[in-house]
């Protein structure tokens, strides 16, 4: 079932007396629990027309790299081969994406999309809904509870999020069953094969100095590593999961980044498993997923320091001459060459893997803010690092991951110097959490 929340008009008008509908597959690239692309589906069985699923590559997205258009194509593939098995074509172009979509609905009769959260990819929507003569239908499909349905207004934290959320919630973890084609649409349109992503990769004029991060991309790796989270970690994520020494996080947030996962499926997987670690699974996973989704819906300035909540910023402006013990660039940053061999050991295993224990984060945040000469330096430096080296990086958990660094989502603390009232990190909070030196020696 697709609710109602979820359908969005962006071009009104009738269908068109085209040869195909169209999906624009942007944000949720997966075929299983796809709302856009069941959605999809059905319109192109009511019209009696076969479906398009298309796909607009752009090798100069900002801030993306080897290691993101690798993940990426990973995911592509996957949705080849497994719309194939549908009867169903996927078209991948290069170029800039609404352009790539306006020229193949010059034969559609109504076009279709996935829902985006960041400012780049929303302004794409706007641009191909203002030059269409069909109808372009917006499809929720990347959170439980639609934006908007779960709150009309930018939230202060989690704690006036939850109860919306928590709210309306169950309405919306309903199963999704694929909706059969009636018309055959192989052949019909030529598209990139991406049935090797390696050699897709090659052709591209993108930065390559970010390598391929240590997990693969695609639905199937993302089924995959859900199975054995839901089977062999959920049961002890509550006391496992701020511990980065052993398995205890899910990793599921790349695969949700790109698209490769449904979080509806995720929570029904969990939910069937029964574990012990269910509330505070969900917790992350919809409360404060879904809370970084309404920043970045409601605060067109969120990945911007002056987007921060004014005490943030006041009260870290009345600390900004603050005497700073250390001082490091950018590049003595990036090259994990601190003081603090815990940050550089977090440096490090985000470098080379691609991804940063969640835990970390907060601590590698914290400290960057401490060592900057100013709290704007500070949050430019974390924006571009963690663009640069996370595989998850550029989404909406991101910003308000380092937003939260400098006091968004959060209340004021005790005083104290440089931070303000802002939250404070110290080495000895890992201590008492788990073995940093162990942590340490592992990634130095």
């Amino acid at each position: 079932m697709i609710q109602q929340e979820r359908l969005q008009i962006l071009k009104e008008g009738q269908p068109g007396k085209g040869d195909y509908v169209l999906y624009w597959m942007q944000a949720s690239v997966r075929t299983r629990f796809n709302h856009a692309l069941e959605y999809a589906a059905e319109q192109a069985n009511d019209l009696g027309l076969p479906l398009i699923v298309a796909f607009g590559l752009t090798p100069g997205y900002p801030e993306a790299n080897e290691r993101s258009y690798a993940f990426l194509l990973e995911g592509l593939r996957d949705v080849q081969r497994n719309l194939k098995e549908r009867g169903i074509v996927f078209v991948l172009r290069l170029g800039h994406p609404p352009e790539v979509i306006l020229a193949l609905a010059t034969r559609a009769s109504l076009v279709v999309t996935d829902r985006a959260y960041l400012q780049p990819s929303r302004s794409w929507r706007t641009w191909l809904a203002e030059r269409l003569d069909v109808p372009l239908i917006q499809v929720e499909s990347d959170a439980v509870v639609p934006i908007e349905t779960a709150s009309g207004k930018l939230e202060w934290a989690a704690r006036t999020i939850r109860p919306k959320i928590h709210k309306r919630m169950d309405g919306f973890l309903v199963p999704l069953e694929p909706c059969p084609v009636k018309v055959n649409s192989l052949g019909l349109i030529a598209g990139v094969d991406v049935s090797d992503p390696a050699e897709v990769l090659k052709t591209l004029d993108i930065d390559r100095s970010v390598p391929p991060g240590e997990e693969r991309g695609g639905e199937d790796a993302a089924q995959a590593r859900l199975s054995a989270f839901v089977k062999d970690g959920l049961n002890h994520y509550d006391e496992r999961r701020n511990n980065p020494l052993v398995d205890g996080a899910s990793r599921l947030s790349a695969y949700l980044h790109y698209g490769h996962l449904s979080p509806i499926d995720a929570i029904l997987q969990a939910r069937e498993a029964g574990a012990a670690g269910l509330d505070a699974f969900t917790e992350e996973l919809v409360v404060r997923r879904e809370l970084s989704f309404n920043l970045c819906f409601y605060n067109p300035r969120y990945a911007d320091y002056d987007g921060l909540p004014e005490w943030c910023r006041k009260t870290l402006a009345e600390h900004q001459d603050d005497k700073r013990e250390h001082l490091y660039t950018r590049a003595e940053l990036e090259a994990a060459r601190t003081h603090d061999p815990y940050w550089n050991a977090a440096q490090n295993q985000m470098v080379r893997t691609g991804r940063m224990h969640n835990y970390l984060r907060m601590y590698w945040g914290k400290k960057v803010l401490e060592w900057s000469a100013t709290p704007q330096e500070a949050y430019a430096v974390l924006v571009q690092l963690n663009n640069k080296y996370e595989t998850d990086g550029r989404n909406a958990n991101s910003y308000a991951g380092i937003n939260w660094v400098f006091g968004n989502h959060d209340r004021p603390w005790a005083r104290r110097p440089i931070f303000g009232t802002v939250r404070y990190m110290a080495a000895s909070g890992l201590k008492r959490k788990f073995d940093a030196d162990a942590y340490a020696k592992k990634w130095a």
